[in-house]
């Protein structure tokens, strides 16, 4: 428990502001008696140290340095004061109906007994990721993950979060399987779909990262199943402060959903989808799966009955994974004979609503209008998700997905296919469009001899490829705080440093910056203090608000992998010795198995790196033997890109191995399709090549 520290921590900051005035005042008296009279004046000019003169200056210095420590205390004081009431001004008020049933339970508990044990308030959420807070007396300072996730204006249930992460990791998988390699480049590269996802996701990301997995199904998940067995069948109205927000979290979950259930689908008016996502929301429509957007409301009644009279002729191909393009066809991408949802904003004519509820309801699909029903339930929604029903007081329904227009953005934008953006709309931010600016880290350039360190020439050095480990003369040093270790392995992949700002955003995204600063600083600060004790060096640098590692200091793995490279790109002479330095450089993936979201992009880009090495070997070789031997190893570093499996089946027919050239392909599609990814057109064009091959070829 921290209070005894906080409590001992009270007392002697109240010690030093009212000890040494007491001291002083009973031993001394006050500094100064009054003015000084002319003789006084001219004795001291005659002689200026005198024991009474030496008192009375040493007087006014101790009172001067309580006056600097009262002024300390002051301006602390006053700052905490300020974060306080910032805090207290997001608190969220309750409405009338939680007051009242706050105030009925509470004189129920008073009225059973006057020994009960008062048991403390809940915490009320604050806008913090959960479990991305590395001490763990603190953890329970972010919404409980069990329940679900805060992220920046926004709250997650557990599944929704759990189908961004998936989506968040198709899109790398994607990325990896489309890269093209080519000959080893400068190690800054400038790849477009380098770029980070967006910053909610990555908040997503983190709190999962850091979170366990849950025993059982939260009870707060308002995913597919509660539009069957909580909302009305008859379709429902919703209103209240949070309607709109409760309207993109039903926009996120159900396009999430369809990703991992092709038979959900989504239909909604293009107002609705306007008002929902503001000026971006048609370019953003247009390229996500499993939506259908509508002028009105008979048209959407139209679709929806199509849909439901042709559900065995889905698709011609049979159904398709999350790959598949965005459907054109209103009524073929509703015919999946799952529940579908509408969704609308202006209710139009009853009968028109009432009519396509009524063309829903078979398929377990529901009507959602963000407004009054016609004729039948609405209910209420509170800005923090939660369901109302105005009929049944006693009755609260699960709390719901919430969103603003940029976290419901950014969330989509993981499932959105890329699509050329016309040159007359405006550029919607896509996590598949280059993010404008944005470079992966630069490296450092090939370095000479690193200069000893004075300090009884310990050798320090940072493994960061593979699990990351510090090792003082060889010897592994423990560094206990998981933030800690990221900071090392963060300032390890950006050489130029980074600032606060960067740092805190990298390993605890979502959170405000202004309550992590002292984090921070406690971080570096002990992660400092581990290295001094253990070597005497002061390995990590600071100035001009920018931290980096001290090459004098440390050797990095991955910073030799980046010499490698660098030096691989401008040889002349000597390419294949120069290549090969560059495998033998790559041991693992960066700091391998850690989840931390700002890894992807760099990651990805060192893995390419490593890739253009093997692919420029197996190139340049004339043994054809050793060729596939590297496009092996290449594709054990990236299993996903299609280009090595296409290269290494071709080369394995060239051999006339096609029974090995069948398994890779087949092993290459298995992996795809346990990804949720379909195999890539070109690879399976080579496989269908190979089976058409006469038998005398085998």
């Amino acid at each position: 428990m921290r209070w005894p520290r906080q409590l001992m921590s009270l007392l002697v900051v109240l010690a030093l502001l009212a000890g040494p005035p007491l001291v002083l005042l009973s031993l001394i008296g006050p500094p100064m008696g009054g003015r000084p009279s002319g003789e006084q004046m001219r004795e001291w000019v005659r002689q200026p140290l005198t024991e009474q003169t030496l008192t009375a200056a040493l007087t006014v210095a101790a009172w001067l340095l309580w006056l600097v420590l009262a002024y300390t205390v002051t301006v602390r004081v006053l700052t905490r004061v300020r974060v306080t009431a910032r805090w207290l001004r997001r608190l969220p008020l309750p409405t009338p109906l939680q007051a009242t049933a706050s105030g009925m339970a509470g004189a129920a508990v008073l009225g059973v007994t006057t020994n009960a044990v008062a048991a403390a308030p809940p915490q009320p959420p604050q806008p913090v990721t959960a479990g991305t807070l590395d001490d763990p007396t603190t953890r329970d300072a972010g919404v409980s993950v069990d329940d679900g996730i805060t992220v920046p204006a926004g709250w997650l249930p557990r599944d929704v979060a759990e189908h961004v992460a998936a989506a968040a990791a198709l899109v790398w998988l994607r990325r990896r399987r489309a890269y093209q390699p080519h000959p080893p480049r400068q190690s800054a590269r400038e790849d477009p779909d380098l770029a980070p996802l967006p910053p909610t996701v990555a908040a997503v990301q983190a709190a999962l990262a850091d979170a366990p997995a849950p025993v059982a199904a939260p009870a707060s998940a308002a995913g597919i199943p509660a539009l069957r067995d909580v909302f009305p069948a008859s379709g429902v109205g919703i209103t209240g402060p949070g309607a709109l927000a409760v309207g993109r979290g039903l926009l996120v979950t159900v396009l999430l959903a369809g990703q991992r259930q092709p038979a959900v689908s989504l239909v909604t008016t293009r107002a609705a989808l306007t008002r929902l996502l503001g000026p971006h929301a048609e370019t953003l429509g247009r390229r996500l799966p499993r939506l259908t957007v509508v002028d009105t409301i008979d048209e959407a009644t139209r679709i929806v009955e199509s849909a439901g009279r042709s559900v065995q002729a889905r698709d011609d191909s049979g159904p398709r994974r999350d790959d598949s393009g965005p459907r054109r066809d209103g009524a073929a991408a509703v015919a999946g004979g799952g529940p579908t949802v509408v969704l609308l904003i202006d209710d139009g004519d009853r009968r028109d609503v009432a009519a396509l509820a009524d063309a829903v309801a078979p398929g377990g699909g529901v009507v959602v209008l963000l407004g009054r029903w016609p004729a039948g339930p609405t209910w209420q929604a509170d800005p923090a998700g939660h369901l109302h029903d105005p009929r049944r007081p006693d009755w609260s329904g699960p709390r719901w997905c919430v969103l603003d227009r940029i976290a419901a953005t950014d969330l989509l934008t993981v499932i959105a296919h890329p699509e050329p953006t016309p040159s007359d709309a405006a550029p919607v931010t896509s996590v598949d469009q280059a993010t404008s600016g944005w470079r992966a880290p630069r490296q450092p350039s090939r370095r000479g001899p690193r200069a000893r360190s004075a300090a009884a020439g310990r050798r320090l050095e940072l493994r960061v490829l593979g699990e990351p480990t510090l090792l003082i003369d060889g010897r592994a040093v423990t560094v206990r705080r998981t933030a800690a270790l990221q900071v090392l392995v963060y300032l390890a992949a950006h050489p130029d440093g980074a600032d606060t700002r960067q740092l805190t955003d990298a390993m605890w995204p979502g959170v405000p910056r202004q309550s992590l600063t002292g984090r921070l600083y406690t971080t570096l600060s002990e992660l400092r203090g581990v290295i001094r004790t253990a070597s005497g060096l002061n390995v990590i640098d600071h100035a001009d608000d920018r931290y980096r590692l001290n090459p004098t200091h440390i050797d990095v793995d991955l910073w030799r992998l980046h010499d490698a490279v660098q030096h691989a790109a401008t040889a002349v002479t000597n390419t294949t010795i120069a290549w090969q330095a560059v495998i033998d450089a790559y041991p693992d993936d960066l700091a391998a198995g850690r989840a931390w979201p700002w890894l992807d992009p760099v990651r990805e880009a060192i893995r390419r790196h490593v890739i253009d090495a093997h692919v420029a070997l197996a190139d340049t070789t004339p043994d054809p033997h050793r060729a596939i031997a590297l496009l092996q190893a290449a594709i054990r570093i990236d299993p996903y890109n299609a280009e090595l499996t296409t290269r290494a089946v071709n080369t394995l027919v060239a051999l006339g191995k096609h029974d090995a050239a069948h398994e890779l392909r087949d092993g290459y599609a298995r992996r795809l399709t346990q990804a949720g990814l379909r195999p890539d057109a070109d690879a399976a064009s080579t496989a269908t090549d190979m089976r058409d091959a006469p038998a005398s070829r085998r």
